[in-house]
């Protein structure tokens, strides 16, 4: 059995301020190494309960934030970007997925709380249907007929996103208190709850199914942070302007709707 574990940092024990998230913050390099243990509690776990085969998907940020020396040496590692299928990356062929370390989507309450782009998106709709991270990612894992079987991450990343997978485990690493204010496990204790949630998951996998979003093609609708983003963003011609923050795109799947976010994510720099 061949599984997936795609690691974030927001939604990790003790990650609280974004100096943890980025890097050249004294504060960043524990969190990294917080992220590590969790990543590999994931991993130690799917190994405990039977899988033959781990790919850690490093999905924060820049995509180098894992230790590899912190890893299990029977894990494979996904770093670097640019990457087609991002967050996902390494998902074909796996069996299900686990994530550890999510949070909640942009414009939601929740630790450092957004989706994809903290600087440009406000918030990201699909079909209707408004998405986090998980949401958006773990309907391009669909699209592969993977399941989602394991989530980790604060209380109102959970919240937001059970009824999207209703089969999945769930690990609270957190209480969110405010966007930088929680209460939260100690790392020991997130990396011993989830290791064993992990090595739990593995016995459900046969039965769990994928949960594609409906419909053959997809319409997204982007707030942006604010005009001037959206000005950039319409720069694009496969854009429709809606309002002052609000453009739109259809996209023929999830992996081509997630290209276009990523894309319109590494435009918005030019702004920073």
């Amino acid at each position: 059995m061949k599984i997936l574990v795609s690691v974030d940092i927001e939604g990790v024990a003790g990650v609280t301020h974004v100096e943890q998230c980025r890097t050249g913050n004294p504060e960043y390099e524990r969190a990294r190494a917080w992220m590590t243990a969790e990543a590999n509690a994931a991993v130690l776990g799917a190994f405990d309960g039977g899988a033959d085969e781990v790919i850690v998907n490093d999905s924060h940020g820049g995509f180098r934030n894992l230790l590899p020396d912190g890893m299990d040496p029977r894990a494979r590692m996904v770093t670097g970007k640019p990457r087609y299928l991002g967050m996902m990356s390494g998902v074909e062929g796996c069996d299900a997925v686990f994530l550890v370390g999510y949070h909640a989507g942009a414009g939601r309450p929740g630790v450092l709380a957004h989706t994809i782009s903290s600087f440009a998106f406000h918030r990201v709709s699909v079909n209707g249907q408004e998405l986090n991270e998980a949401g958006l990612y773990g309907a391009l894992a669909a699209e592969h007929g993977v399941p989602v079987a394991l989530m980790c991450g604060d209380d109102a990343f959970i919240a937001d996103t059970r009824s999207r997978f209703p089969g999945a485990l769930t690990v609270e690493t957190k209480q969110s208190q405010g966007r930088a204010t929680c209460v939260t496990l100690t790392p020991a204790q997130s990396v011993q709850a989830i290791r064993s949630a992990a090595a739990q998951a593995m016995a459900g996998v046969a039965s769990l199914r994928s949960v594609p979003l409906p419909g053959s093609r997809y319409r997204c609708e982007l707030v942006a942070q604010d005009p001037g983003l959206a000005d950039l963003f319409c720069q694009w011609p496969a854009l429709e302007r809606i309002d002052g923050t609000t453009v739109a795109f259809e996209a023929p799947s999830m992996e081509s709707l997630i290209r276009m976010l990523n894309c319109l994510s590494a435009m918005s720099f030019m702004l920073h």
